[in-house]
């Protein structure tokens, strides 16, 4: 066997933070509604067997093929979640940066006060 030939592709994507983070959150969103579009599916699913079932080995079958899908379901929305909370920390980690930026400007311009400026004007004999 032979490895696949891969093009040299060097695209260049410049994204800045914001929108890498925006790109982020539009990505679960966008995941969360496919989740939802299987879940509605599966209830769809379920009313439609109920007509048609006619032996409760058939409703059992039903329900465990339901239960597998619900819990593939859980399973990626916890991962979603986790990803989340990642996207909300990397926010939290630029709005740390920016006050202390802010908090470093202020301290730059309350040493720069007033008393400096006096100071640096020569008395009049008067």
């Amino acid at each position: 066997m032979s490895l696949p030939n891969i093009p040299d592709i060097s695209p260049n994507i410049d994204l800045t933070r914001e929108e890498v983070i925006n790109l982020l959150l539009t990505s679960i969103a966008m995941e969360e509604i496919g989740l939802s579009h299987i879940i509605n599916a599966e209830g769809e699913k379920l009313q439609a067997g109920l007509c048609k079932a006619e032996t409760i080995e058939d409703l059992l079958d039903m329900n465990k093929s339901t239960e597998k899908m619900l819990q593939s379901t859980i399973k990626k929305e916890m991962l979603l979640q986790y990803k989340l909370e990642n996207v909300i920390e990397m926010l939290n980690e630029d709005d740390k940066k920016k006050k202390d930026r802010c908090s470093d400007d202020d301290k730059k311009h309350d040493d720069k006060g007033p008393k400096d400026k006096k100071e640096d004007f020569p008395r009049k004999p008067w």
